[in-house]
């Protein structure tokens, strides 16, 4: 595989499927602040993917099919709305924990940069 369609697929599909790439001018002596500041960005958004996959994760183990009957996220490509349609199910479906979690879920939604 050419190194141009391994960078193409990775920007598609990859790890970087969900980031877009920005050019700014700056001093050139501030550099280095925009740099760490887009590596802080980075960093609090993959958190954020892992804790929405571990809170779909727990809520799939814990109430599946009386829950999740008639959901099927497998057709969903953002984990933002696997989560938001997870957690509504949640809070519409389960009992108070499973609406407790729902509402963790939510508030974590909420949390964006």
């Amino acid at each position: 595989m050419a190194v141009k369609e391994r960078i193409k697929r990775y920007r598609e599909t990859g790890g970087a499927a969900d980031l877009v790439r920005v050019e700014v001018l700056v001093p050139r002596a501030r550099r280095d602040e925009i740099v760490s500041v887009a590596a802080e960005f980075r960093d609090r958004h993959r958190a954020e993917k892992v804790r929405l996959a571990e809170f779909i994760r727990m809520a799939t183990e814990r109430y599946g099919l009386r829950v999740f009957d008639n959901i099927d996220i497998g057709k969903l490509d953002d984990l933002r709305q696997k989560a938001r349609i997870v957690a509504n199910a949640l809070m519409e479906r389960g009992d108070a924990r499973a609406y407790s979690m729902g509402r963790k879920m939510v508030s974590e939604l909420g949390n964006v940069i």
